[in-house]
C-alpha cells in the first residue's frame, strides 16, 4: 500500500535536453546493450564515452561534437572503460583484460601508445584529482597507476575469492586515496574499504532485506564518514554508514541499514535500475514506472530524500539501457539510438523555502530531523565500541582529565555516525555540555564546540541554549559558524547577533580569528590599496551622478573614482554581518526585533547594506566575488527590512540624511537604466517580428536608429 506524501513546492526540476551523438550497433536500449561507461574528461565540459567494443571517444558536451576518438585493432575488445589522469591529461585503458594502453591527446594510433602486460585481471580504474588513477583488479587487490607501473608483472593478491564485484568508486579524503568495492555471493553482498596509503583494509557485510537483491550502487564521503546507498530490488533506497576510523581489526562485520526512500507515489512504483546522488537531499533514479492497469513508462525521475516526495520526472518512450551518469549538473543516458543529455537543478530542500527567506544555496543544512520521543532530558548515556560508556549531567564535577578522555571519546563516536538519532545524541551532548557551562562560568570548551558544529549538521533545535552563551561569551567565530550552519534560528537571536557585532569595535574585532572567505575578495583590493583607481561601471551609477545623466550619448563610458565609497566596517565585521544576511528569517516576526536597533547602529549597518548594493551593481552579474558571499536579494531584502524598521528614524538622523539621499539617487539612476534597457529590448523583439514576416529570399540591408 503506497504511503500518502506530503507535497511541497517543487525543488528540483528538469530543464532543457539535447543529443550528444548516435549510438553504434549494439550501444542501444535493453539491459544487454549500453555503454561500458562514461567518466569525467580532462576539462569540465568533456566526457570520456567507452563503448562495449573496440573505441573511446571524447565528446565537447556544450558543442555537441567529438574532440578525438580511438580504437584497438580488430581482435581485440575495451574491458576497462577509458579514464583521464587529472595530473598528466593522460588516458588510461585495458584490453582484453590484462593489457594496460597509455596515452596522450596527440596520439592518433592507439596500438602505438605505451604498453603493459599484467598479471591479473583489472576490474576498473579510477582517477582521482591530486591522487592519480587507482587499479583495482577483479580479485580485490588494488594497486596505484605508479605503483603497478614500476612492475606490471607483480604478483597481486586474491582477497574476495569467489566472489564477484559488482560497483566500485573511489575517494580523497583528507589527502589518503580511499576505495570502496561492492561485491555478491549466493545473494549476499558485501563491501571493502581499501585506504591505500595505510594498506587497511575492511569487509562488511550488508544487511538485506529477504527477497531483495542490489541492483546498484553510489556513495560519497564526508567527515570520515562512507554513506553507500543502495537501489534494491524491493523498490527501495537503503543508506549504510561505513566510518573510515576503526580502532579494532574484526574479520567481517555486518552493516545495519536505514530506509532512505520507498520509490512509491499515488499508487505507481518505480522498479530502477540505476540511480545517482544529486545532493544531500535529492537522488535522480532511471527506471520504469508501473501504474496498476496501465503499461509501465520508462522514465527520469528526480526524488527529495528529506521529504519522501517525487519531485519530477520525464518519459522516455524509446527506452534505455537502464544506465545513468550526472556530470556538471547535467545527467547522460541513453535513450532509443542516441546518447541524451539533460541539464537539471536542485534547490536547497528546507522549510525555509516555503516560510520566510531562504538560506543561500551554497549554505549547508540539516540532513534530517529526528525522533524527539526517544530523547532523554536529564542525562545522555553513549555506549563506546569497548563497552564502556560515558554519562554527562549538568551537575556532574568532571575534572580535566577526564573532560579530555570524555572529549577524545565522543569524538570517536562522531567519526562513526551508525547509532540510531546519531544527530539527536550529538546534540544532547552539546546541550548537556553547555548545561554545564552555566553551572561552572570557568568550564568553556571552546574548540571542541566548534570542532562539533563545523563537522555535524547540527541545528538549533538539537541545542537551543549554544547560541545564547556563545552570545554571553563574545565568541564571535562559534556565533558565525552558528549562523551559517543552523537552518531553524530565532528571529530574537539572530537580532541579538546583529546587535552584539554591530556594538563591539573593530580594533577588538582585529584580535579575533573569524572565517573571511565571503568578504576578502572584494574588500582586499579596497583596504590595501590607498591610491584612486578608474573603473568603468558596466551597470549601474555613480550615486553622484547628476540628473541630467540621461543627455549625454548611449555611447559615453561612465566613470567611478575606486574611493567613491569605501567600505564603511573592517573585514571581520563585514565577514559576521554577511553570516546575518544569509541566516533564514520571517519578516513578520523580525521586523519588531529590528525597531529596537539603537540608530547608531542601525545607520551603520545601513551604510554597509548600500556599499554593499553598490558593489553589487558594479558588474553585470551582479554577483559579489569570493565564497557565498551575500546575494543582491538578501541585500536588498535587508534594506527594505531596516528601512522599514527605523524610517522615522531616519529622516531625522543628519548623518542619515544624506546616505537616504545617495541611496535614492542611486536606485534611481538604477531604475532609468533598466528601464532604458527594456526599451532596447522591445525594439529588438519588433525588429525581430517584423523580419519574420518578410520574404526570406530577399537581401537588404537596414539601419535602425534609437532614439
Amino acid at each position: 500500500m503506497c504511503r500518502e506524501r506530503w507535497r511541497l513546492p517543487n525543488m528540483a526540476a528538469l530543464c532543457e535536453s539535447f543529443t550528444l551523438c548516435g549510438l553504434g550497433p549494439g550501444s542501444g536500449v535493453g539491459l544487454d546493450g549500453g555503454l561500458l561507461a562514461l567518466e569525467p574528461g580532462p576539462d569540465r565540459d568533456h566526457v570520456l564515452l567507452t563503448d562495449r567494443g573496440r573505441t573511446a571517444t571524447l565528446f565537447k558536451v556544450s558543442d555537441q561534437k567529438p574532440l578525438g576518438c580511438w580504437s584497438a585493432k580488430h581482435g581485440q575488445i575495451i574491458t576497462c572503460p577509458v579514464v583521464c589522469n587529472s595530473e598528466t591529461h593522460e588516458y588510461i585503458a585495458v584490453h582484453d583484460d590484462k593489457v594496460l594502453r597509455i596515452w596522450k591527446n596527440t596520439d592518433v594510433n592507439l596500438d602505438k601508445a605505451f604498453k603493459a602486460t599484467l598479471s591479473a585481471d583489472v576490474y576498473r580504474i579510477h582517477s582521482l584529482p591530486k591522487g592519480g588513477p587507482v587499479v583495482l583488479f577483479k580479485g580485490g587487490g588494488v594497486r596505484t597507476l605508479d605503483v603497478l607501473l614500476e612492475a606490471p608483472q607483480q604478483e597481486i593478491e586474491n582477497i574476495i575469492s569467489d566472489e564477484v564485484i559488482k560497483w566500485s568508486e573511489a575517494f580523497m579524503e583528507r589527502e589518503q586515496p580511499v576505495l570502496i568495492f561492492a561485491t555478491e555471493k549466493n545473494g549476499d553482498s558485501f563491501v571493502y574499504v581499501q585506504k591505500l596509503k595505510m594498506n587497511n583494509l575492511h569487509k562488511y557485510k550488508l544487511e538485506q532485506q529477504e527477497l531483495s537483491k542490489a541492483l546498484s550502487f553510489t556513495a560519497y564521503i564526508k567527515n570520515q564518514i562512507i554513506t553507500l546507498l543502495c537501489l534494491s530490488s524491493n523498490d527501495c533506497v537503503y543508506k549504510f554508514l561505513i566510518p573510515l576510523q576503526q580502532n579494532m581489526e574484526e574479520e567481517e562485520q555486518i552493516l545495519p541499514r536505514s530506509l532512505l526512500l520507498n520509490l512509491s507515489v499515488s499508487g505507481s512504483v518505480l522498479k530502477g535500475t540505476s540511480f545517482v546522488v544529486l545532493d544531500k537531499d535529492h537522488i535522480a533514479v532511471l527506471g520504469s514506472l508501473a501504474t496498476a492497469g496501465e503499461e509501465s513508462k520508462e522514465c527520469l525521475t528526480i526524488w527529495n530524500t528529506k521529504f519522501q516526495t517525487l519531485q519530477t520526472s520525464k518519459e522516455l518512450p524509446l527506452g534505455t539501457s537502464g544506465q545513468i551518469w550526472c556530470y556538471e549538473k547535467k545527467f547522460f543516458f541513453t535513450h532509443g539510438k542516441v546518447l541524451t543529455v539533460v541539464i537539471y537543478k536542485c534547490e536547497t530542500s528546507s522549510l525555509a523555502a516555503a516560510v520566510g527567506k531562504l538560506k543561500d544555496s551554497q549554505a549547508p543544512d540539516v540532513s534530517s530531523f529526528v525522533d524527539w520521543n526517544n530523547l532523554g532530558d536529564e542525562e545522555l548515556v553513549i555506549s563506546f565500541q569497548s563497552q564502556q560508556s560515558v554519562a554527562l549531567k549538568p551537575e556532574s564535577g568532571m575534572t580535566d582529565a577526564s573532560t579530555t578522555v570524555f572529549e577524545n571519546e565522543l569524538r570517536q563516536v562522531m567519526s562513526k555516525g551508525q547509532m540510531p538519532d546519531f544527530q539527536a545524541t550529538i546534540g544532547c551532548v552539546v546541550t548537556a555540555i553547555i548545561n554545564r557551562c552555566k553551572a561552572n562560568p570557568k568550564y568553556y570548551p571552546r574548540n571542541f564546540l566548534l570542532q562539533i558544529v563545523e563537522n555535524q549538521d547540527l541545528s538549533y533545535s538539537l541545542c537551543p541554549d549554544l547560541m545564547v552563551v556563545a552570545l554571553e561569551k563574545k565568541d564571535l567565530h562559534l556565533l558565525q559558524i552558528c549562523l551559517q550552519r543552523f537552518p531553524d534560528i530565532p528571529e530574537e537571536i539572530t537580532y541579538a547577533c546583529l546587535k552584539a557585532f554591530l556594538s563591539i569595535s573593530d580594533a577588538y574585532l582585529q584580535r579575533i580569528d573569524l572565517n573571511l572567505e565571503s568578504v576578502i575578495c572584494y574588500l582586499d583590493i579596497e583596504l590595501n590599496n590607498k591610491e584612486v583607481k578608474t573603473e568603468i561601471v558596466e551597470n549601474g551609477f555613480s550615486t553622484e551622478l547628476e540628473q541630467d545623466i540621461w543627455e549625454t550619448k548611449i555611447t559615453k563610458k561612465l566613470h567611478v573614482t575606486g574611493d567613491s565609497e569605501s567600505c564603511p566596517v573592517g573585514p571581520q565585521k563585514a565577514a559576521l554581518l554577511n553570516a546575518i544576511l544569509h541566516s533564514s528569517y520571517s519578516e513578520t516576526f523580525l521586523l519588531p526585533h529590528l525597531k529596537n536597533l539603537p540608530a547608531q547602529q542601525a545607520v551603520l549597518f545601513l551604510r554597509y547594506l548600500y556599499y554593499l548594493y553598490v558593489k553589487c551593481s558594479e558588474k553585470i552579474t551582479t554577483t559579489l566575488p569570493g565564497t557565498c558571499p551575500p546575494t543582491v536579494n538578501q541585500i536588498m531584502d535587508w534594506l527594505c527590512l531596516l528601512l522599514d524598521a527605523h524610517f522615522s528614524v531616519m529622516v531625522m538622523l543628519p548623518e542619515a540624511k544624506e546616505l537616504l539621499s545617495k541611496l535614492h539617487k542611486f536606485v534611481r539612476a538604477q531604475v532609468r537604466f533598466y528601464s532604458e534597457l527594456n526599451k532596447i529590448e522591445g525594439s529588438l523583439q519588433e525588429l525581430q517580428r517584423l523580419n519574420h514576416q518578410k520574404d526570406p529570399h530577399t537581401y537588404s540591408v537596414e539601419v535602425l536608429e534609437l532614439i
